[in-house]
């Protein structure tokens, strides 16, 4: 429910100042007791998207929910809220760095749509972008996603892992490349393969700003080839993404200063071609 009313916030249909509906109303709305509501507009208030939550009066919508989103001093906030605002911010630059270190680009993808529509409809037009991405390697056992009973030979798991990088590296790769035709944007996108599972993951943009979280792993049932199995994997969307940008301090400027050098050295030493193959 707190995600369902921030992604509202977050695209202009509840807007800075309004009042929410009332409790009841929400809870009509979602089929959930006015618990649930009141927990959902506490997390909400605290992330500082809401004012006057309380028992009493409807809640209002912060005067300035988008620096709550994507300012500073956002909280830490999942993978599909928070990405898609920076990234599509980072486009308003000349030249568009991006450089990602993950298990797939599913979030990147989810990411790029706003920039993509904003730039289709001739809000945004960047000089160039480039975009480097690091996943991991095809030839290694990967930590996870795997079988929780650890069998051995069957591949089943890696195959669908497999098959999910490649085909959004793919996507990516064809709707930024899209752009030099429709638009004249200098455009490169190029991927490397890593020799290990990171345990985070990584996002930097235009060289100021660094987006990192957790891959918290879970056991989960997923349905593979009519098969039901039980694995070890984490939701990566939905990974908790703290953000630290040059100029906010010294100890986050020192972050993105570090994780750029981990990123590069990353890139040109134990890194390999990537293909991604359908």
């Amino acid at each position: 429910m707190a995600d369902e009313l921030r992604a509202r916030i977050r695209s202009g249909a509840l807007r800075a100042g309004q009042r929410m509906p009332t409790q009841a109303q929400l809870a009509d709305e979602f089929g959930v007791e006015r618990g649930v509501v009141r927990q959902a507009l506490r997390i909400l208030q605290s992330e500082q998207l809401l004012t006057n939550v309380s028992k009493g009066a409807p809640a209002k919508v912060a005067a300035d929910p988008a620096r709550a989103l994507i300012g500073p001093a956002a909280p830490p906030l999942p993978t599909t809220v928070a990405l898609g605002p920076r990234i599509a911010a980072a486009f308003a630059a000349e030249h568009v760095e991006i450089h990602a270190v993950c298990l797939t680009s599913i979030s990147l993808n989810l990411a790029l749509g706003e920039p993509l529509r904003e730039i289709h409809a001739g809000r945004l037009k960047p000089a160039k972008v480039d975009v480097r991405i690091l996943l991991p390697s095809e030839d290694i056992a990967l930590a996870f996603p795997v079988p929780v009973d650890g069998r051995r030979g069957d591949d089943t798991v890696h195959q669908r892992w497999l098959a999910q990088r490649n085909a959004q590296g793919q996507v990516l790769r064809h709707n930024l490349l899209a752009l030099r035709a429709t638009h004249g944007i200098d455009v490169r996108v190029s991927f490397r393969a890593l020799p290990f599972t990171p345990p985070v993951k990584l996002y930097l943009l235009n060289g100021v700003e660094a987006l990192f979280a957790y891959y918290t792993l879970e056991r989960r049932e997923a349905q593979i080839d009519h098969e039901k199995l039980e694995m070890y994997d984490a939701e990566g969307v939905r990974s908790m993404l703290f953000a630290f940008e040059q100029g906010a301090g010294l100890r986050d400027t020192t972050f993105v200063e570090q994780s750029l050098l981990w990123f590069n050295a990353l890139w040109e030493t134990i890194s390999s071609e990537l293909e991604l193959t359908s």
